[in-house]
């Protein structure tokens, strides 16, 4: 299989290759058998499928089609859209609906609108389409490794430093980029792999190039088998062979021959990316992982590295996919300081706190904001978001947690410096109900922020769609920022009397009464985290505000307490984004029904970290793939 000419989509997480059919079908039919259509089920799909044709086909003739049928606005024809309801390619336009109608952004203002009535039987019919869908794993994505997984692999594989790759640029986050090679990227790769291999220990090298009277294609064959993550083809093993030839051809001895086959295999489509093990049999449109490729996805989605010895000796026996196998490796993966990968992929892009790093302060309004400081607030998410996973807490405790890691820099912020010495990490007991948890952590506060202040509608976008789980429309074009009205006229007025003087604009007021009660619920904490009682006017900061459903607060610890009770939002929010994370793409139609069954299970057992990673690693679409469309 060439994979030089494929258009690659990288994400930023670790996936498998190509599946193939293979020995062991114990776990891949489990997952099959949790995915089974029961009873329960097929009546919901019935159920859907008239709720469609009542609520939603007549909204759309009558509300939408003027604009959105042969010639659409947005590129969103729903004039086809309405004929095939459970057709992935429109499910996430479906979601952008939900989004807009739910806001009333749409209709449009000086369109007919529909009624209360109405409007609640489209949204409640639309967050049904999930039960049309097809039984189906999903698009299975070969994407390169991410510069911290290449730096871990060449640690692991040849026993270097892994920040010897840190010479590749960053990733760019989002839902999927062109994941092919560009000529500097491949200049890059050969630097690292030459570098890499001349710092290589001679008892690593001893390991992977043999003695002097190894047969090379063993050679070859126990690198490749390493490196490759799987068995090496025989035609992979007759390139390797003939680069070593080229190598002695161009009169290099033995040695920096081998290395040079190395070399090779550091910059091979192979190693950059997960490969499949064998060619998918003929026919076959849904197949099972075979264990390499599970070694893989597994080791990568926790250690955000290679698979180990243990691993790879598991898939060799082909026994992994056994489900008491694959849980207890599981759990060993997540007993190991390693699994501060998870954090370091998942965790940090969930927060938000992957940009902390290089986010820009107003330096002499944030002087504090350095780079000690910045690391502590990385390492407080880090060690509370493990202790969670370690302890095997409830998905909850991100909101409710009353414990926090402190070091002396970051107590400052919190305002315990004289309680906190040193420059190590402190589990410290938390007596402000205002603290604790991700709404009152300083790092998760200034990401939200703006370099100059604090931002009501950051905030509650992001405690909406990162803690809740909720679709919040973009912004309409043109809207002029806080920074374009009339200082003179706004000089006394607090940020929260600026916003709400902002919300007069009508194109802006639908979406402001949502996020904004949130986010100023979060104000008494300025930009960088620390805790004020007036704002930078001057004025009093207002915390009160009101959640959808007439649920009322008047501070950080009431809306905390507020959120933390929505524990199937938390949950479920938090399932769909590690679900996403581990197949290494956005979820469609039939991975929600699977969310739903995933959910039934944890919520048994109080939606617990630990139960949920085991539910996501066992779970139908992380043991299948489809391989026909």
């Amino acid at each position: 299989m060439n994979l030089t000419n494929l258009p690659f989509r990288i994400l930023r997480r670790p996936g498998a290759a190509l599946l193939t059919l293979g020995s062991g079908l114990a776990l891949a039919l489990l997952g099959s058998a949790r995915a089974e259509v029961d009873p329960e089920l097929a009546a919901m799909q019935a159920a859907a499928q008239k709720t469609f044709q009542k609520d939603v086909t007549p909204f759309v003739a009558k509300y939408c089609v003027e604009c959105h049928a042969d010639r659409p606005k947005a590129g969103l024809n729903l004039r086809v859209a309405v004929k095939k309801p459970g057709d992935p390619a429109f499910s996430r336009k479906w979601l952008e609906c939900m989004a807009n109608v739910n806001a009333h952004d749409m209709p449009p203002e000086d369109a007919d609108q529909p009624t209360d009535e109405e409007r609640a039987r489209f949204l409640n019919a639309i967050a049904q389409i999930k039960y049309l869908s097809a039984r189906d794993p999903g698009p299975f994505v070969i994407r390169r490794l991410t510069k911290a997984e290449f730096g871990n692999t060449l640690h692991d594989l040849l026993d270097v430093p892994a920040a010897i790759a840190q010479e590749l640029p960053d990733e760019v986050p989002g839902a999927g980029y062109l994941n092919s090679l560009s000529p500097m990227q491949t200049e890059q790769y050969l630097a690292i792999a030459s570098e890499a291999i001349r710092q290589m220990p001679a008892e690593a090298q001893a390991r992977l190039l043999g003695g002097p009277k190894a047969e090379v294609r063993e050679v070859a064959r126990g690198l490749a088998r390493r490196a490759y993550r799987r068995p090496p083809t025989e035609e992979e093993l007759n390139v390797l062979v003939k680069v070593f030839e080229l190598g002695t051809a161009n009169k290099l001895h033995r040695d920096a021959a081998l290395r040079f086959m190395l070399k090779a295999v550091l910059v091979s489509p192979q190693f950059l990316f997960i490969t499949p093990a064998r060619e998918t049999p003929a026919g076959e449109k849904i197949v099972p992982l075979d264990d390499y490729q599970l070694a893989s996805r597994l080791s990568y989605l926790l250690w955000a590295t290679m698979p180990d010895e243990e691993l790879s000796r598991l898939a060799d026996e082909g026994r992994l996919r056994d489900p008491a196998v694959l849980q207890a490796q599981t759990q060993r993966l997540l007993a190991s300081p390693r699994s501060r990968a998870l954090f370091d992929g998942f965790g940090a892009q969930w927060l938000g706190l992957d940009k902390l790093a290089t986010k820009t302060f107003d330096e002499k309004k944030f002087p504090q904001m350095t780079a000690e400081l910045r690391q502590a607030m990385y390492d407080e998410a880090r060690l509370f978001f493990e202790s969670i996973v370690r302890e095997n807490r409830s998905v909850v405790s991100f909101v409710n947690g009353d414990y926090t890691y402190l070091n002396s820099t970051l107590a400052k912020i919190y305002g315990l410096e004289k309680k906190i010495t040193g420059s190590d990490m402190q589990k410290v007991k938390l007596t402000d109900a205002n603290r604790g948890g991700i709404l009152g952590m300083p790092g998760v506060l200034a990401t939200t922020s703006f370099a100059t202040r604090t931002s009501a509608v950051n905030r509650g976008v992001w405690v909406l769609e990162q803690v809740l789980g909720e679709h919040v429309p973009p912004a309409p074009p043109n809207v002029p920022a806080l920074e374009k009205q009339d200082q003179q006229k706004v000089a006394t007025l607090t940020l929260r009397q600026r916003t709400e003087l902002h919300r007069t604009n009508a194109v802006c007021a639908n979406c402001h009464k949502i996020l904004d009660p949130i986010g100023f619920g979060l104000e008494n904490f300025d930009a960088i985290g620390r805790w004020r009682d007036q704002d930078e006017s001057g004025g009093p900061i207002d915390a009160a505000g009101e959640l959808p459903g007439g649920k009322r607060f008047s501070s950080p610890k009431e809306l905390k307490s507020l959120i933390a009770a929505r524990e199937t939002d938390l949950a479920r929010n938090l399932t769909e984004k590690l679900l996403a994370y581990a197949l290494c793409r956005q979820l469609d139609g039939y991975d929600h029904i699977i969310v739903d069954q995933m959910m039934k299970r944890t919520a048994a057992d109080g939606h617990r970290m630990q139960t949920l990673i085991r539910e996501i690693v066992t779970s139908y679409p992380f043991l299948n793939r489809r391989v026909q469309d």
